[in-house]
């Protein structure tokens, strides 16, 4: 990669066995389609039944092993014009990844109202560096991190994320306070191309503690390492956003 990385989610997110390793040799690429709808508010309940429908499908292909993951959430921290509510799956192919994505673009409510009412933006993403735990879940946070590079920054193989961010992302998964992770960058490029993705799906409430006293000592465990990474980013370009998983199933 040009400028190694590979996010959210999601958001997480998201593997199979691959997902349950830790950082490292490099992983399979792991690809992630994540579709993001601004729906109006009046139209929330309409929308959430589309949701559980394609829920249900989406399910179906991870139990078949077309997809390894997928998940559905709703944005928490609100901006005009900006998604209120998304989709995400994960496969270890593109050729997989794009015989859901017709099965979602062929299902009777791709044309239902709530959807043909509502803003929609969707992102094709890869990642190396992703873990995760088997199961379904209901009660996880999706918080996604986009950050830019600094004009001329590298980080050949990717060595100072390995380091610091998987380093961190692995052992709070180990510790259970993140369901997954995923550090993404775009497969196919519509957005900035020097952008990238952090993307936890945190263990309800109290994983997103965790997460963030773990952000805040990482100066003091790995001041290098932060330092590193800051001579990476442009902070000025760094967005969140926070999301509940109203659904979450992964192999």
């Amino acid at each position: 990669m040009r400028k190694q990385t590979g996010a959210i989610l999601a958001l997480g997110l998201l593997s199979c066995t691959a997902w349950a390793q830790s950082g490292g040799a490099d992983k399979p690429p792991l690809y992630t389609y994540v579709s993001q709808w601004a729906v109006p508010r009046v139209l929330w309940a309409d929308y959430l039944k589309i949701q559980a429908n394609d829920d249900k499908e989406l399910s179906k292909a991870v139990a078949d092993g077309t997809i390894v993951g997928f998940g559905s959430f709703s944005v928490l921290n609100h901006q005009d014009g900006a998604p209120t509510h998304g989709t995400w799956f994960s496969a270890t192919s593109m050729a997989n990844l794009m015989k859901v994505l017709e099965a979602e673009r062929a299902a009777p409510d791709n044309t239902a109202g709530a959807l043909a009412a509502s803003k929609h933006w969707d992102l094709i993403l890869q990642s190396r560096n992703y873990g995760g735990h088997s199961g379904s879940f209901k009660n996880g946070y999706l918080r996604v991190g986009t950050w830019r590079y600094k004009a001329g920054a590298s980080d050949p193989d990717g060595k100072i994320l390995k380091a610091t961010m998987v380093a961190m992302f692995d052992k709070l998964l180990q510790d259970g306070a993140l369901h997954s992770y995923q550090i993404d960058e775009e497969a196919i490029h519509s957005a900035d191309p020097d952008a990238f993705y952090l993307a936890i799906v945190a263990n309800g409430g109290e994983g997103l503690d965790k997460f963030n006293a773990a952000i805040e000592s990482l100066g003091k465990d790995n001041p290098m390492g932060e330092a590193a990474f800051g001579s990476l980013v442009d902070l000025k370009g760094h967005r969140d956003f926070l999301a509940h998983v109203d659904a979450m199933s992964r192999q």
